[in-house]
């Protein structure tokens, strides 16, 4: 299926908005700053994977090998997508970390 340039554009600011604001919240909240960037990629491969989380447990080779082909299928569209909610992530740490350095405690 083809995703229009326009589609592509606007869900890559929403992912990068989306993934900023709630690392953001996190960060001051838990007090540190890098925790939505260490928890994205268990998301993303959540929205990747359609495998229940049990069966990685129960069933693991099979769930990690379904996850690595369901992986390497994604289509440029998709990882441009999950790459802009991985760098909003980041950037909510770095923007954090700017803050407190400046000397702006949050809660």
């Amino acid at each position: 299926m083809q995703m229009n340039i326009v589609v592509l554009i606007i869900s890559m600011l929403l992912f990068f908005v989306l993934f900023f604001g709630i690392g953001f919240i996190l960060n001051m909240l838990l007090r540190m700053s890098w925790i939505m960037a260490i928890i994205y990629p268990i998301i993303a491969f959540i929205i990747i994977d359609d495998v229940r989380f049990i069966e990685y447990f129960t069933n693991t080779v099979t769930a990690l090998s379904e996850l690595g082909s369901r992986i390497i299928g994604l289509a440029a569209a998709d990882i441009l997508i999950l790459a802009c909610g991985w760098g909003g992530a980041i950037i909510a740490g770095v923007t954090i970390k700017s803050l407190r350095s400046r000397g702006y405690q949050m809660f």
